[in-house]
C-alpha cells in the first residue's frame, strides 16, 4: 500500500490519531467496559455457537452465559475473598520476618554502602552548617500528608462505586453483544452493492472471528493450566492457600513479560514469610519461573508461534502505554488488543503491511 505524499493528509492523520488518544484516556469509564465487553464476547462465541447447534434461542443462551459467567465470578470471589483478607492481615505482622531473611542478600551491599559513605567522609567535603536563625536540634520540616480516616473511606467508596458502575456496564454490552450475534455483520452485507463484495466482507469477517477466538481461548486455557499447575506446586510445598496462589498466576499470565516479573517478587515473599529453612523459602518462587518457561518456552510456541506471534518490542510498548491510560485493566487488555489489531490488519489486504510490522519472529521447534 503505497504511503501518502500530500503533507496535509499525514498531517490530518496525526491530529486524528492525537484526538483518538485523548478520547480514550478520558472517555476511559466508557471505553473500557466496551473494549472488555468485545473481547469477551470473543471468548465465550465457541460457547454461542455450540448453543445455536442445539437450536437454543438466542436471547436464552447470551443469558445463559452470562449467569454462568456471574456465577463463577462469584465463586471463585467467594472461595479467595478470606484467603486474600487473611494474607493482607499477615502482611504487616511478617515484615520484620520478611527483612530478617533478605539481610543474607543485603548485606554485602549493606557493606558496600557504608564503605562508601565511609570514604565520602575521608576524601568529600563536611556538611554545611545550618542556617543562620535556625536550630542545628530542629526536626526537618514535616512534607509528608497523613490521611484522614474519612480521606479513606472516601477513597473506598469511590472505587468501589466506580468498579461497580464499570462492572455493571461490562456485562450488560456483553449481553446485547452476544444477544446481536451477526446482526452488524448483516447490515454490512445489506449496504454493499455488489454480490463480490458482500462475499468477502462475509469471509474476511467469519475468518478474523475465527482468528480471534482461536488466539482468546487458546491463550486463556494455558494461563489456566499454569494457575493450575502453580497451584499444585504451592500445595506440595504445604503453602497455604494453593488456590489463591494459582489463581493469582493465571491472572499475572495475561501480562507478559510484567506479569512474570511480578509473580517472581510475589512468590519470593510468599515463601520468605511461610516457610523454613531458608533455601525451601526459594523453592515457590522457582517452581513458578520452571512453569512460566516451560509454558512461554514449549507449550505455547507448539500451538500459537508457527502462526502467530508478536514483536515483543511492541509487546512492552503497547503494556506500558495502556498501563498510562487505563491503569490495570488497560494492562491485563494490552497484548489481546494488540494481538486483535494484527489478526484484522492480516486478513484485509490494505492493512496487510501493518500486519507484518507487528509480527514477531517464528519460533521453530524443531531442533
Amino acid at each position: 500500500m503505497p504511503l501518502p505524499q500530500d503533507p496535509r493528509v499525514v498531517f490530518q492523520g496525526g491530529l486524528f490519531f492525537l484526538a483518538l488518544l485523548a478520547c480514550a484516556y478520558f472517555s476511559k469509564p466508557v471505553i473500557l467496559p466496551i473494549v472488555l465487553a468485545f473481547i469477551l464476547k470473543l471468548l465465550l462465541q465457541p460457547v454461542m455457537r455450540l448453543l445455536e447447534r442445539v437450536r437454543v434461542p438466542r436471547v436464552l443462551a447470551s443469558l445463559a452465559v452470562i449467569i454462568l459467567l456471574l456465577g463463577l465470578l462469584y465463586g471463585f470471589g467467594r472461595m479467595l475473598s478470606g484467603p486474600a483478607a487473611d494474607w493482607a492481615k499477615r502482611l504487616p505482622e511478617g515484615l520484620p520476618r520478611l527483612q530478617q531473611r533478605v539481610r543474607v542478600v543485603s548485606a554485602p551491599i549493606d557493606s558496600l554502602n557504608h564503605w562508601i559513605s565511609h570514604a565520602k567522609t575521608l576524601v568529600g567535603p563536611t556538611a554545611a552548617p545550618p542556617a543562620s536563625g535556625a536550630s542545628p536540634n530542629a526536626p526537618p520540616p514535616s512534607t509528608g500528608v497523613e490521611a484522614t480516616a474519612g480521606d479513606l473511606q472516601t477513597s473506598l467508596l469511590s472505587g468501589i462505586q466506580t468498579f461497580a458502575s464499570e462492572f455493571f456496564t461490562t456485562f450488560l454490552v456483553l449481553f446485547f453483544l452476544l444477544m446481536s450475534g451477526d446482526t452488524f455483520l448483516r447490515r454490512l452485507v445489506e449496504v454493499m452493492p455488489r454480490f463480490r463484495d458482500k462475499r468477502q466482507a462475509v469471509d474476511i469477517s467469519q475468518q478474523v472471528e475465527a482468528d480471534i477466538s482461536s488466539y482468546l481461548v487458546t491463550i486463556t486455557i494455558m494461563n489456566a493450566l499454569v494457575g493450575m499447575a502453580t497451584g499444585l506446586a504451592m500445595w506440595s510445598l504445604g503453602l497455604e492457600n494453593a488456590v489463591l496462589w494459582g489463581c493469582v498466576a493465571f491472572v499475572l499470565n495475561y501480562v507478559p513479560i510484567l506479569g512474570p516479573l511480578t509473580g517472581l517478587v510475589i512468590f519470593l515473599a510468599v515463601g520468605m514469610l511461610s516457610l523454613d529453612p531458608l533455601w525451601k523459602a526459594f523453592m515457590p518462587m522457582t517452581l513458578y519461573a520452571v512453569i512460566h518457561v516451560l509454558e512461554g518456552e514449549t507449550f505455547t510456541p507448539m500451538l500459537l508461534a508457527r502462526r502467530f506471534t508478536l514483536n515483543p518490542v511492541l509487546v512492552i510498548v503497547a503494556l506500558l502505554f495502556w498501563d498510562w491510560m487505563w491503569g490495570i485493566p488497560g494492562a491485563i487488555l494490552a497484548v489481546p488488543m494488540l494481538a486483535i489489531t494484527k489478526i484484522v490488519c492480516d486478513r484485509i489486504r490494505p492493512l496487510a503491511a501493518f500486519g507484518h510490522f507487528l509480527e514477531g519472529e517464528k519460533q521453530s521447534l524443531e531442533p
